[in-house]
C-alpha cells in the first residue's frame, strides 16, 4: 500500500547544479519522489531579487483595491485571448463559480489575423490589457514573468535528467514565442453566494509546470495520485509552489501527473493573494510520449481517464479547451462555434 503523505517537499533551487554545471545527483534523486510521488513541491533559493515577491504582492493588493471601474476597463470579456480582467465569481471551474478576481497575462505579441480554421488556439497569441493610470502593475508583473521563464526552463531540464532524458528533451517546444501564461489573483471570501467556500475547484493545470507565489493566508490544497487525503500546501515566505500540468502526464504516460488541486476560499473579510505563472510551449507544439527507462516505465500509471476532460497531445488545444469552460461569456462571444463541443 503507497504511503500517504501529509505534506509537499521543499527542495533548493541553489542546489540544482554542481560547480560543474552538471544536475546535482541528490537534487534529482530528490526531485523525482516528489514530481512522481507527490505531483507538488516548494522550491526556495530561485534567485529573486531580494523584496521582489513581497513588492509584486503588494502591488496586486493595491491594484484590486482601485475602483471597480477602473479593473472593468481592462474586461476580459473584450479580449479573444481571454486577457485582462476576469470579475469576482465569473471565472468557472467544475462548472461552478470561483471566488476570485484576477488579471491574466502573457507574452506581448501582435493579434494573429491568419487563424486557421482547424487551430482556432491560434488565436489566443495576442496582447494584453494593463491600466495605463497604474502602470506598476505591467512593471512588476512581466519581470516576475521573466524570472519565472528562466526557473520553469531550469526545472523542465532538470525533470528531464530525472526520466533519463538528456536535459534539453522538451526545450524544442518552447523555441520561439512560448506561451506562457501568467495571473494576478486576488480571492474574497463570503462575497459570491454560489461558490460558497470554494476559492477556485478542483483541478489540474494544462501545460508542463506551475510555479506559484502565494502569500501567507493559505488555502491551497492537493490530492496527489490514488491518494483520498488532501494536502494542505502551509505558505513559506518568499517560496514557491511547483506542480506539473498535463503535457508533462501524457508525455510520462502518467508517471508524472498533473496533480489534482483546489483553493479554500479565504473568511469573509480576509484577502488571499497569489501569483501562478504557467511555463508553457509555442501554442503549436504537439508533445510526442517519451521513452522512459524500464524502470520508470514500470511505474508509469497511464493518463487520467475522465471523459469530461481528456488530456490532448496539442497544448494550443489542451489549453483552449479550459479557456472556453472557465470564460464561457468570452467564449461565447469570440468562440461560438466551439462553445458547444467544449461543452460536451
Amino acid at each position: 500500500m503507497a504511503t500517504v503523505r501529509t505534506s509537499v517537499p521543499v527542495l533548493d533551487l541553489s542546489t540544482a547544479r554542481l560547480a560543474d554545471g552538471l544536475f546535482n545527483p541528490e537534487f534529482i534523486d530528490a526531485l523525482r519522489d516528489a514530481a512522481h510521488n507527490v505531483g507538488f513541491f516548494q522550491i526556495v533559493g530561485y534567485g529573486a531579487r531580494e523584496g521582489q515577491p513581497a513588492e509584486l504582492l503588494s502591488t496586486l493588493a493595491e491594484f484590486f483595491a482601485l475602483p471597480l471601474e477602473q479593473r472593468l476597463a481592462l474586461d476580459n470579456r473584450n479580449s479573444a485571448q481571454f486577457r485582462g480582467y476576469t470579475r469576482l465569481g465569473k471565472e468557472i471551474t467544475q462548472g461552478r463559480a470561483d471566488s476570485r478576481e484576477q488579471i491574466d497575462y502573457g507574452p506581448e505579441l501582435p493579434e494573429r489575423a491568419d487563424v486557421p480554421a482547424d487551430q482556432p488556439y491560434l488565436g489566443l497569441q495576442g496582447p494584453n490589457q494593463w491600466p495605463a493610470e497604474f502602470p506598476q502593475l505591467e512593471r512588476v508583473a512581466m519581470e516576475w514573468a521573466q524570472l519565472m521563464s528562466g526557473i520553469g526552463a531550469e526545472l523542465l531540464g532538470a525533470i528531464s535528467v530525472s526520466l533519463g532524458l538528456p536535459e534539453d528533451h522538451f526545450a524544442e517546444p518552447f523555441d520561439g514565442d512560448a506561451a506562457w501564461m501568467g495571473k494576478l489573483v486576488h480571492y474574497v471570501g463570503g462575497q459570491v453566494p454560489e461558490a460558497g467556500t470554494q476559492g477556485v475547484g478542483s483541478h489540474a493545470d494544462y501545460g508542463f509546470v506551475t510555479l506559484l507565489l502565494q502569500d501567507q493566508v493559505g488555502g491551497l490544497e492537493v490530492q496527489p495520485y490514488g491518494q483520498d487525503e488532501w494536502i494542505t500546501v502551509e505558505p513559506i515566505e518568499g517560496a514557491l509552489v511547483v506542480n506539473l500540468g498535463e503535457m508533462l502526464e501524457v508525455a510520462t504516460d502518467g508517471y508524472l501527473m498533473a496533480t489534482i488541486h483546489r483553493v479554500t476560499a479565504p473568511p469573509p473579510g480576509v484577502d488571499r493573494y497569489s501569483v501562478p505563472f504557467f511555463w508553457s510551449p509555442r501554442l503549436d507544439a504537439v508533445i510526442d510520449r517519451v521513452e522512459l527507462p524500464a524502470e520508470l516505465a514500470a511505474e508509469a500509471r497511464g493518463v487520467s481517464d475522465d471523459p469530461t476532460n481528456p488530456m490532448l497531445s496539442s497544448y494550443g488545444a489542451n489549453v483552449l479547451k479550459g479557456w472556453l469552460r472557465a470564460h464561457p461569456e468570452t467564449a461565447a462571444k469570440f468562440y461560438p462555434e466551439l462553445v458547444g463541443a467544449a461543452a460536451r
